[in-house]
């Protein structure tokens, strides 16, 4: 997400004036600490206790309630001061009442009442904690649930999803519209007989779903679901609980968890991993937020004048280089993976965070499972006061091990400048991007033939194994690839966009590295031109069935590409050395063309010589290769990989004609 589209929207929540007591970064580094595993609610033998980090507290009540909004405390405790600045309370075995707040008094002021920083179970809304333990809200056979087997990193196809779009469209087949369960729903239909839902993303034949925030976020009130509002969840209020408007009762906080679980599960069994995008670089409101009302100041950075900093172009940004802000990222993230069994993350403006936070992360990850994917947005959406050698952009992939990064290089050369939506790309015949593309097909690694200096953004290589570049050429931000194609190629017939679509992601699905796909692209998904969708309704955000039904030769291609890519090795290298051993870029190609051979069985690969011909021209263009005996298996909007038609020449090169806005695949085996 782009944070700087909903500065709107958090406009109206976030008041700035109560963080301008920050205090200077020292005091805040003299604030004592807590290591211990059990911060907020931890259950012994079915007995709960409470341990909130509050060391600026002069006292902390813990208060219940019997329902999760409204009425008045059923019990009020004075929680006891403990060691590195937390307060704890253990709670009777059978408490007064379901729901919990804590209210901090500070300087003498009573603040609000809020859940700790680390609930795990809410009622509506997230305005209280429930005295319940996650552990014990589970599906059935839910401790035989087993991630689905991952060879390497380069081998994951991921496509990105919000969890209303799949299903909320009228004729999706799916009965559990705009929730968890309907993404675990299966033999679901559509128009014409088309799978919809979770059969159409094990057809379409990703290996990763990501999901846009699932965390509980504060811009849908869960109370009035019947106004059936949108949003994307980039507003995040309680870290680690799943999102109420997703579960079919978001006021029962068992409900969520278990329906969410249900929804893992569900995946699993289909060989599906799950992604969870998370968003940790700011607060919905920073001045209401449980953060402020416990620690004031300490969870965000300030600009000099006290007033806060705003990387996320949201009103705040988290300061996840103090040792409690850390902490809580790092264990939220374990918590998703241990208990959700989620199997990878995309971090929201991941630039934002600090470059040892993700390393935590990353370490942490491991203890549960080495092969969670862990990528996210290299950059930030306005200046911030950490500095820039300290964060998780591009530029520091270096620094992350196995922690990736989207590629914008390739996704604006291959369809044009995201912002300037009119400006068109490499597959649309704009000349001068061919080394932006190249930089993703080596997924953003050292390669001897760049010319680095003509790449877009980055001047050098920012990853050091393909594993660390996701190719991409669209995605929820902006407009969609149809759209976008559409805007910046004015008179262009359907046709040509078609080939242009088509284009745009054979280079994303045959270069090194990690392709994503924001799923509906696969069949020319439409958001009637709008470049900023995250409040606006289904009819504009929903993934509409009638088009997969319509272009469902568009969609058989993508099927046939993914598989392509699955079935070769030789197009999922795990190192960069291997790159370099084995890609070969074709050299003097005119403009607005890229040919490049992939040598020698790369990867193990049956094929033995692989040549890739892209033409963005919107002329068909000849382009010279080696000579000898090849088989076309890939051309234009056609894929078959025993043979499409075969080319042979004994001279020592040849000439092959590439169609307009196309791309040509030839092996020699």
């Amino acid at each position: 997400m782009k944070s700087w589209l909903l500065v709107t929207l958090f406009a109206s929540l976030t008041t700035l004036t109560t963080c301008r007591t920050a205090l200077p970064t020292d005091t805040y580094e003299a604030y004592p600490t807590y290591s211990g595993p059990d911060l907020g609610l931890t259950f012994v033998q079915g007995h709960a206790r409470l341990r909130v980090w509050a060391p600026t507290a002069e006292k902390l009540q813990l208060k219940l309630y019997a329902e999760g909004t409204g009425g008045t405390p059923v019990a009020e405790y004075a929680m006891q001061k403990s060691m590195g600045g937390t307060w704890v309370y253990a709670l009777p075995a059978q408490p007064a009442g379901r729901f919990y707040v804590v209210q901090a008094t500070i300087k003498g002021r009573q603040m609000a009442e809020t859940p700790d920083p680390y609930v795990h179970a809410v009622g509506l809304n997230g305005q209280r904690g429930a005295l319940l333990d996650p552990a014990t809200v589970r599906p059935l056979e839910w401790e035989d649930d087993v991630r689905p087997k991952l060879r390497q990193a380069t081998d994951i196809i991921i496509g990105e999803l919000h969890v209303r779009d799949l299903s909320m469209q009228p004729q999706s087949g799916i009965q559990h519209k705009g929730k968890f369960l309907g993404v675990a729903e299966i033999g679901t239909r559509g128009p014409e007989g088309v799978k919809t839902g979770l059969d159409h993303l094990s057809e379409l034949g990703i290996t990763h779903v990501h999901l846009l925030p699932t965390n509980d976020y504060a811009s849908i009130d869960e109370s009035q679901l019947q106004e059936n509002r949108y949003n994307w969840g980039y507003d995040p209020l309680n870290y680690s609980v799943p999102e109420g408007s997703y579960a079919t009762d978001p006021a029962d906080p068992a409900v969520r968890i278990l329906e969410m679980k249900q929804m893992v599960q569900r995946l699993h069994r289909r060989g599906l991993r799950l992604v969870l995008d998370v968003v940790y670089n700011h607060t919905a409101n920073a001045a209401r937020s449980s953060f402020e009302q416990l620690v004031p100041g300490y969870y965000y950075r300030h600009n000099a004048d006290g007033s806060l900093s705003d990387a996320a172009a949201c009103g705040n940004e988290v300061a996840s280089e103090r040792p409690m802000v850390r902490k809580l990222i790092v264990e939220s993230v374990a918590y998703w993976a241990r208990e959700y069994h989620v199997d990878g993350f995309r971090f929201d403006l991941m630039g934002i965070l600090d470059i040892r936070t993700m390393r935590a992360v990353r370490t942490a990850l491991d203890e549960t499972d080495h092969s969670i994917f862990v990528y996210g947005e290299g950059w930030t959406a306005g200046a911030s006061p950490l500095p820039e050698a300290q964060r998780a952009v591009k530029a520091n992939v270096l620094k992350m091990d196995r922690i990736a990064a989207f590629g914008d290089e390739l996704r604006d050369g291959v369809k044009g400048h995201y912002a300037r939506q009119t400006e068109p790309g490499f597959a649309s015949g704009q000349p001068g991007l061919e080394e932006s593309v190249k930089f993703g097909i080596v997924a953003a690694t050292q390669h001897p033939q760049l010319d680095y200096s003509k790449v877009n953004y980055s001047k050098t290589p920012w990853a050091t194994t393909p594993a660390q570049a996701i190719n991409y050429v669209a995605c929820h931000d902006d407009r969609v690839l149809w759209d976008k194609l559409t805007v910046a190629n004015p008179g262009a017939s359907e046709a040509e966009l078609i080939r242009m679509d088509l284009l745009s992601n054979t280079i994303v699905f045959t270069s090194q590295g990690v392709p994503f796909l924001p799923v509906g692209d696969e069949f020319l998904r439409t958001k009637g031109g709008s470049h900023n969708s995250y409040n606006l309704p289904d009819n504009v955000n929903q993934l509409d069935w009638a088009r997969k039904a319509k272009y469902q030769e568009v969609f058989r291609f993508y099927q046939q590409l993914i598989a392509l890519r699955k079935a070769h090795p030789a197009f999922r290298l795990p190192t960069q050395e291997l790159i370099q051993q084995h890609l070969e870029f074709l050299p003097g190609l005119p403009a607005t063309t890229i040919g490049y051979r992939l040598l020698h069985h790369a990867g193990g690969d049956e094929w033995n010589t692989i040549v890739v011909l892209f033409n963005g021209s919107r002329q068909p263009a000849n382009l010279p290769l080696p000579g000898g005996r090849y088989s076309v298996v890939l051309a234009g909007d056609q894929i078959n990989p025993q043979g499409i038609s075969k080319l042979e020449s004994t001279a020592a090169e040849m000439k092959v004609e590439v169609p307009a806005s196309s791309a040509m695949i030839l092996v020699q085996p």
